[in-house]
């Protein structure tokens, strides 16, 4: 299968008078790894359930290949599931409980043992193949889920946050694992997620949905660089994008007042000329401010150090402005600076690296030229 498309589908549950999922639509190319980002309850889960064929679509087409697949069952359709509980069949042996979905195909077992053999040795579960699964770390029980559901050689491959509840070392060792095994098998991906690291790492393109609907789709370049709106803005990032409220100067500044005056910011690009005079909201990421101890002319802005977390090669300090909202703020630098709780800073934001917004909508300057 080369590629799946969502149109304008809908999951409405009808007893609990809620929409799930609200008219979403968007398309996981042939081969692609794509990651469903979002907070809990936002629709990931009810998404993936439609493709893998375990929830009915309320309204709208699901599409495998151009074909309509709303009416199919999970055999019908193909694809590969694996969620964060392991299912495994613990009467079984490992290599049985691979062998599983097989045989119940009707395959012939020399077929059975070769697909088998193949499949653990990309997983690394060659030497456990004899043991039953509650022998086994969680992390070796995901293997074997996977290796169950990857067997098959399915047209779709879906995870529903099958690594989240595993420990940090083990959970890096699991995303490089599949991520391998999504390039060499030549799967189609779609990989549901509330963990943004995860979702970088492992991810082509990342669909974020909220309150069941689409936010924004894209790379991670893209959704860092061109948040399509302030949540996506605020979502994406660790730390989180900081709000800062400002007024349009003109239409390259923007002023954000202050106890020490007025501090001016100039905007790459020109803003449109109706925002002039009125209250907007500046975004700057953690990680793009720089930070001095004397003011350096336009672009900065005094925050005094409140609280100071070490975070291995990096520190973030959480920033008191002196603007007229007392926004705190938080800042990322290296974990070789050293600054002390109640110091003043000078904090610099380049114009490039600074986002409006009007509401929830971007404001997005125009380029000259």
């Amino acid at each position: 299968m080369s590629r799946v498309d969502i149109d304008h589908v809908w999951k409405v549950y009808p007893r609990a008078n809620t929409a799930a999922v609200k008219d979403l639509t968007f398309t996981v190319n042939h081969k692609e790894f794509l990651v469903i980002l979002g907070p809990s309850g936002g629709g990931k889960s009810s998404t993936l359930r439609m493709l893998a064929g375990l929830e009915d679509i309320t309204r709208g087409e699901i599409r495998f290949d151009g074909k309509v697949v709303n009416n199919l069952g999970p055999a019908e359709r193909n694809v590969a599931l694996a969620f964060e509980s392991y299912a495994l069949y613990q009467r079984l042996t490992v290599y049985e409980n691979i062998a599983f979905p097989l045989r119940a195909k009707g395959m012939k077992q020399p077929e059975v043992h070769r697909k088998v053999t193949e499949i653990a040795e990309r997983f690394a579960l060659t030497p456990v193949l004899k043991k039953h699964p509650s022998s086994l770390a969680g992390g070796q029980q995901q293997r074997v889920s996977l290796a169950r559901a990857l067997v098959r050689q399915p047209n779709l491959t879906l995870l529903d946050e099958p690594i989240s509840h595993m420990d940090q070392r083990v959970r890096a060792e699991m995303r490089a694992l599949i991520r391998h095994i999504h390039d060499t098998m030549g799967n189609t991906t779609v990989y549901v997620t509330h963990d943004q690291a995860e979702a970088i790492a492992l991810c082509d393109r990342i669909a974020i949905i909220n309150g069941g609907m689409l936010q924004q789709i894209g790379t991670v370049a893209e959704i860092w660089n061109r948040p399509a709106n302030k949540f996506v803005a605020f979502f994406v990032g660790e730390p989180a994008m900081n709000f800062v409220t400002g007024v349009v100067q003109d239409g390259r500044s923007v002023v954000i007042p202050t106890d020490q005056g007025a501090k001016v910011f100039r905007i790459a690009g020109e803003i449109d000329g109706r925002y002039v005079g009125r209250e907007i909201t500046v975004g700057v990421r953690p990680q793009q401010i720089t930070v001095s101890r004397e003011e350096d002319g336009e672009n900065t802005i005094p925050g005094r150090v409140r609280l100071i977390e070490f975070r291995g090669e990096i520190t973030v300090l959480t920033m008191d402005l002196s603007d007229a909202k007392k926004t705190e703020l938080k800042v990322v630098v290296p974990a070789t600076e050293r600054y002390a709780p109640g110091e003043v800073l000078w904090l610099r934001w380049p114009s490039e690296i600074i986002h409006l917004f009007d509401g929830e909508v971007p404001v997005t300057p125009q380029q000259p030229g």
